[in-house]
């Protein structure tokens, strides 16, 4: 949580004057049981009405003065609150994009989405009570018992006796409770996790008839949830109780030694009033400040799950390279192998096997390479090397004869297009979507890469052209159409690399086909990097990469394949049969 505070650093000012306001106004408030004391000693005890009615003046004059201060306190330290989660938000976001896949697939959508959201909403309050109250309050506790032996001391005892019992059962609740509260989180990131998945795979829960099920195991989450709530709420709960017990017998204690103390002619009636106001101070200070230490506790909590995540660091350093500076247009064109693999090796992390094993093969400018095999045979991990999504156990990928570690990613991320296998369209128009491929992209250039990916007429019947709006996800589109598109943002940038990893597998053949035709034809086509389940989609490649369990059985032309590789044979029988082989 320490580490956090770095954001308040913008915030100075405001983190100093808030607090200072406070105690501004605490020490006004300090000063009305002393005025309460003297219109009772001395206005109503000699009947002087006008020396109530200055007094009253006098009171008024603090509770305006001490308004003041609590508003000019609260808007500083909302202000610094406000720009403390601004300032984290962005730089935890920032981080998480500078992760690689395998820090994200480890920690997880469901809690980096509660530590962006929950956990920072609950640091925001927690900074903006501990600049108000955090001094506030002990300052009037500590003041109201200095103020008490100013009246008189052997009635300031109790306070002496009371302010350590209320700290024990203050700080005590605080110590048990922490811990409790982090287990909290980490049971909603669980309920979340929970929740994300059911409505991203509704349809899948109602073809299968498991509503009961999926309802079953939320409710046994959230149960647990809410166990783990009610038992910190009760410790919690223990805190206004056990103050106000301690509290009340105080100024029981309190007022029964003031009467003695009166009776001697040792203290006035009016200095008994006093003190029982400043014990009254106390009492409402504290549970203020247990409320205080209930939200310091939540947010500490929370602090410390995002400062965890800002703690982790990419297991994938970046490369110094830049190809604008190393390669120019002539070499590139030039080069025999754009993209290489040299016994290349894939273990993800927590594996104890490689996802890929001794994949060795070249790709040329302008080829196209397939790539087929079973589900789970390591068609995507192989792809999904190339942009360092992933970075290799063992052996090298290169680009254009150099490692892929060795370029800055965003420098190799540039020369590559990628389309993965589920099309993510944003909400927006066409053209905002297709400018994520290329921010000063023209309409020439978006009806262009439209065009090649077969996506030009029904985005000319839409109305609005390139301004037509697509729902978030693209719920307004077919899959078809979201994956034409997705490809269009790929081609806008003209890539030298286009990875389509099963992107086309919502198209019928005939499109397909044409699409391959139109990449084939772009000028300076890119090499072309096509993962697929349908040996259709590549006979025409150049050549083709079969996988099985992670290792390479064949590699080389459709014919080819045909003649000296069983798992590819097997494949396209299973598809057209043998008939069709012969």
């Amino acid at each position: 949580m320490k580490k956090l505070l770095v954001f308040l650093r913008d915030y100075k000012k405001e983190s100093v004057l808030a607090p200072l306001f406070k105690l501004l106004e605490a020490s006004f408030e300090l000063f009305v049981p002393l005025v309460m004391a003297k219109i009772i000693d001395v206005g109503i005890g000699t009947g002087d009405n006008s020396y109530v009615l200055k007094m009253c003046g006098v009171l008024i004059l603090l509770a305006f003065i001490g308004l003041t201060c609590a508003i000019t306190a609260q808007y500083f330290a909302a202000k610094a609150a406000v720009g403390f989660a601004t300032k984290l938000r962005h730089a935890l976001f920032e981080h998480i994009q500078k992760l690689s896949f395998d820090e994200l697939d480890r920690v997880g959508t469901s809690t980096l989405i509660t530590r962006m959201t929950s956990d920072i909403n609950q640091v925001q309050s927690g900074v903006n009570m501990v600049l108000r109250l955090f001094l506030r309050s002990p300052f009037i506790v500590f003041g109201a018992m200095v103020m008490a032996f100013t009246i008189d001391v052997k009635a300031a005892l109790i306070f002496v006796v009371t302010i350590p019992a209320l700290s024990v059962v203050v700080f005590g609740i605080m110590y048990v409770s922490i811990p409790l509260f982090k287990k909290v989180q980490s049971g909603l990131d669980e309920v979340l996790s929970l929740t994300r998945e059911n409505l991203e795979g509704s349809r899948g829960i109602r073809a299968f008839r498991k509503e009961q099920e999926e309802t079953a195991q939320f409710e046994q989450k959230n149960g647990l949830l809410t166990g783990m709530q009610l038992h910190v709420g009760k410790i919690s709960a223990l805190m206004n109780p056990l103050t106000y017990i301690i509290i009340n017998f105080a100024i029981v204690a309190l007022i029964w030694q003031g009467g003695l103390r009166v009776n001697v002619g040792a203290i006035t009636q009016g200095e008994v009033v006093a003190l029982v106001n400043y014990m009254s101070q106390i009492l409402v200070e504290l549970v203020k400040l247990a409320n205080l230490i209930v939200t310091v506790n939540k947010s500490v909590a929370c602090g410390n799950r995002i400062a965890q995540v800002l703690e982790m660091e990419s297991s994938m350093e970046d490369g110094t390279l830049e190809i604008g500076e190393n390669f120019s247009e002539q070499e590139m064109q030039g080069k025999k192998s754009v993209v290489s693999f040299e016994d290349v090796a894939m273990c993800y992390q927590g594996s104890k096997e490689d996802a890929i094993t001794h994949i060795s093969f070249t790709a040329g400018a302008g080829e196209t390479i397939g790539i087929i095999g079973g589900t789970g045979s390591g068609k995507s991990t192989v792809v999904n090397l190339i942009p360092r999504f992933y970075d290799a156990s063992a052996g090298q990928v290169c680009f254009l004869g150099q490692d892929v570690r060795k370029y800055r990613r965003k420098e190799l991320r540039d020369q590559i297009g990628i389309v993965p296998q589920k099309a993510v369209l944003f909400a927006g128009t066409v053209r905002e979507n297709m400018q994520w491929g290329k921010k000063d992209a023209t309409d020439e250039e978006i009806w262009e890469a439209l065009k090649t990916a077969q996506a030009e007429e029904f985005i000319r019947a839409k109305e609005g052209g390139l301004d037509a709006n697509i729902e978030q996800g693209g719920r307004n589109l077919s899959g078809g159409q979201r994956q034409r598109l997705t490809i269009a943002r790929a081609l806008v940038k003209k890539p030298r690399v286009l990875i389509l990893d099963d992107s086309a597998s919502a198209l019928d053949y005939a499109t397909d086909a044409a699409l391959r035709k139109a990449i084939r034809q772009m000028e300076g086509a890119p090499t072309v990097f096509i993962v697929s389940q349908r040996t259709s989609s590549l006979m025409s490649a150049d050549r083709i990469l079969v996988l099985d369990d992670g290792e390479a059985t064949g590699y080389g032309t459709h014919e080819e394949l045909l003649k000296n590789c069983q798992t590819y044979r097997e494949i396209y029988n299973s598809q057209y049969g043998k008939k069709e082989e012969a």
